[in-house]
């Protein structure tokens, strides 16, 4: 059970690696980094197709990593 839920950390880690680096960048630039964050949080670009995708498969691959990581450390630690 152990090495199951750690072959599963892995492939979420990985997962999570290719689809971050799979998400095209959203601003260049200084300005960008203090103007586009701004947008996106208060929702002037929305998100579709493909973007729209990725962001979502992000979202539940890292909540499926942090939760196998609790996981894992809490059965090794038992």
């Amino acid at each position: 059970m152990l090495i199951f839920m750690k072959i599963l950390l892995i492939i979420a880690s990985v997962g999570l690696i290719a689809i971050v680096l799979l998400q095209k960048g959203k601003s260049a630039g200084l300005s960008g980094a203090i103007s586009g964050g701004a947008e996106h949080l208060f929702g002037k670009q929305k998100a579709r197709g493909l973007e729209l995708f990725l962001s979502r498969a992000t979202m539940g691959l890292a909540a499926a990593f942090f939760i196998l990581s609790i996981v894992v450390a809490y059965v090794v630690k038992s």
